[in-house]
């Protein structure tokens, strides 16, 4: 239990930078590209309080954690107005990917800090990581993680709008409809990785671009500590 508690700390406050993070890329983006509703709202904060969802930042990363599943979480979307964007089409593409793109920043600066204080942190031939250096990993973790998950083309994650953008208006327009269900996907998709673990679904979907860029930030961060 002592380690689960442990994890959880590690695990909680890498998630709710991640996701502070990415909302506030998607607000900074927006008001770049002519839609200042986030400023004027006060989102483009770091403060998390201003971004936290009680049920998706906190309870329910935390009870995946106590149970093993998959660690994600949401926080309060921050608001974009897609008609204030100078040109909305591409202006939500690029709002969109700024959250993800956010992520793999935040992925690079941790793998960056892995390799800086490696011999500090313990990580090494015949070395057990400390607490530290594991929390840093995580990190890494859940900001791929978070950047190829927002990344399904599943409305009204980021990879919708940016499908949304690429796609012939009248598709776009039909795509479109498909928002009211996003949700839906989202849960049952959920439902399929917690009631059949046999079909690792996660794993042979999103599992292997997080798995291949994971070997590419942990290659950098042994680059760097000289390994």
């Amino acid at each position: 239990m002592s380690e689960t508690i442990s994890l959880i700390l590690v695990l909680v406050p890498a998630l709710v930078i991640a996701i502070v993070f990415h909302e506030v890329a998607h607000g900074y983006v927006a008001k770049m590209l002519g839609d200042n509703t986030a400023s004027m709202m006060g989102r483009l904060s770091l403060n998390p309080i201003r971004h936290i969802d009680p049920v998706g930042t906190l309870l329910v990363p935390g009870a995946m954690a106590l149970v093993g599943g998959p660690i994600f979480g949401w926080a309060k979307p921050v608001p974009v107005v897609k008609n204030r964007l100078d040109n909305p089409r591409f202006g939500m593409m690029a709002v969109a990917a700024a959250g993800p793109g956010m992520n793999l920043v935040l992925a690079l600066v941790g793998a960056t800090a892995l390799g800086l204080f490696a011999p500090m942190l313990g990580i090494g031939i015949g070395a057990e990581p400390g607490i530290v250096a594991q929390g840093i990993y995580y990190f890494i973790l859940i900001n791929v993680f978070l950047a190829v998950f927002n990344l399904l083309p599943i409305p009204p994650f980021d990879g919708s709008h940016i499908v949304e953008g690429l796609l012939p208006p009248p598709l776009a327009r039909k795509y479109e409809r498909l928002r009211p269900y996003g949700m839906l996907l989202f849960f049952a998709l959920v439902a399929a990785v917690w009631f059949a673990p046999d079909l690792d679904i996660l794993g042979n979907t999103i599992g292997v671009p997080v798995f291949w860029l994971m070997e590419r930030y942990i290659e950098l961060a042994g680059f760097i500590a000289g390994e």
